[in-house]
């Protein structure tokens, strides 16, 4: 197979982590004899001090003209002030958008072996694997805002359309098809009118997935049950505002935020694979990064955008076993024990491969 991926190594870590999850792409395409080509460019803040737009046209560019998008992270404190006109996360927003990726995949795992970094009992993190579907072009964050001249009101909008929900359902459904069938539809239908939208829209498009379990559970409710039975769910359905906070509260699951990859998917098979951490500066050029994350969101680029699903399964496998043998970064170190860096990390995946 020949395929070409845009990375964009973004801010702080991103570089560090890209550039492992590279070294793990190239070593897998050439044990299957894929032919992979590699193009970085500017994207975030960094592409902000050179070129002054967080999403340069040559990036998008060279983004059109690849098979997937690996993303570090963007971000930093000279460019926190969420005031200005110009930031680095509009480039975020810009890919998602110009590509219409709708569906943003978040898989949560837990490993026995980190089983101490996290602030859950052991016995409750005994099969956790789940996989949240967050819609990601819609709701609370696209609709219609303002704020209001006198300073003392503003509003946001949540708005839903039922084609959008059909859509990223149908991702969900699928996805529970290929694991335990079983999705759980996150919502508040007992208070928000666009919530009942939702849940009516789930329902019709459960019918064309009868093979897989559904129900329904409103998002404070969910948030209760991912820290008291985590391992119940299979795959989590949620809105854009409410996949965003219940993804990242469950990744005090993984034991670490370093661990965690995602992707965002359209209609086809184009995708955007980033960790779901963010740039850290405090650690930038430390070496203290962990690639978990990035490497993850590296299989998943595999598996979904260019159908290797061997391949990818090799990769996890490989990261699992690297885990079990005791490899640790900073993050998830014992307190005051030895770790790895961050190259040394992925090269003990590699030599798994």
């Amino acid at each position: 197979m020949k395929a070409t991926i845009t990375v964009l190594p973004g801010d702080g870590i991103g570089p560090e982590v890209t550039a492992q999850a590279v070294r793990v792409l190239e070593k897998i395409g050439g044990k299957h004899d894929h032919d992979f080509t590699f193009q970085e460019a500017l994207m975030g803040g960094i592409a902000i001090d050179k070129t002054g737009n967080p999403l340069p046209d040559e990036t998008l560019k060279a983004c059109e003209q690849s098979s997937a998008i690996l993303l570090g992270a963007v971000g930093g404190p000279q460019w926190s002030d969420p005031t200005a006109p110009v930031r680095p996360e509009q480039g975020l927003l810009g890919l998602r958008k110009h590509f219409d990726l709708f569906a943003n995949l978040r898989p949560v795992k837990a490993y026995p072996a980190l089983a101490q970094h996290t602030p859950l009992r052991a016995e409750l993190l005994d099969g956790v694997d789940m996989l949240f579907v967050r819609e990601l072009t819609g709701g609370i964050y696209f609709g219609p805002r303002q704020e209001q001249g006198d300073g003392l009101s503003a509003y946001d909008t949540e708005l839903y359309t039922v084609p959008e929900v059909e859509r990223v359902a149908q991702v969900a459904f699928r996805a529970a098809q290929g694991r335990r069938r079983k999705l759980t539809s996150v919502d508040k239908a007992n208070v928000l009118a666009s919530m009942r939208l939702w849940r009516r829209t789930v329902v019709k498009v459960h019918e064309d997935y009868a093979d897989v379990e559904l129900d329904h559970v409103l998002v404070d409710a969910c948030t209760m049950y991912l820290m008291t039975r985590p391992a119940a769910f299979d795959v989590i359905l949620a809105s854009n505002m409410f996949g965003d906070i219940l993804s990242d509260e469950a990744s005090v699951l993984a034991g670490s935020l370093g661990m965690l990859p995602s992707a965002s998917l359209g209609a086809g098979t184009f995708g955007l694979y980033e960790p779901v951490h963010g740039s850290a500066p405090d650690i930038a050029g430390q070496g203290k990064a962990n690639p978990t994350g990035t490497i993850l969101s590296a299989a998943m680029l595999l598996r979904y955008s260019l159908g290797l699903e061997a391949e990818a399964r090799a990769v996890e496998t490989a990261l699992e076993q690297t885990l079990a043998a005791g490899a640790r970064t900073a993050d998830i170190a014992p307190r005051g024990g030895s770790f790895v860096s961050t190259g040394e990390f992925a090269g003990d995946v590699l030599a798994r491969l």
